[in-house]
């Protein structure tokens, strides 16, 4: 067998991608919105910007507002769950 190959759980799978962000609600039974920021260049004039995004996630870990979580992307949920919470970085003060 080459290096290049694998016969793991996931192969030939995309792996699952990961995201932190902030909770801005909490108030769903066993779901959370998650704000999280990605900085990207700007096409043309090359200025970092911010852009926010809103993401649902499954919570089994119970996190309140302003927490900081990681989410892994998993299978739809319902209708805007795609992700859900991994672990809680961080407790809101």
């Amino acid at each position: 067998m080459t290096p290049e190959t694998s016969d793991g759980p996931s192969a030939g799978r995309a792996a699952r991608k990961v995201r932190e962000g902030v909770v801005v609600s909490d108030r769903m039974q066993s779901t959370v919105v998650v704000a999280v920021i990605e900085r990207v260049r700007h096409p043309r004039y090359g200025k970092t910007v911010q852009r926010t995004t809103k993401l649902y996630a499954h919570d089994e870990h119970e996190a309140r507002l302003g927490d900081r979580v990681r989410l892994m992307e998993t299978r739809p949920v319902s209708k805007l769950k795609r992700w859900r919470v991994m672990e809680i970085l961080e407790r809101a003060r």
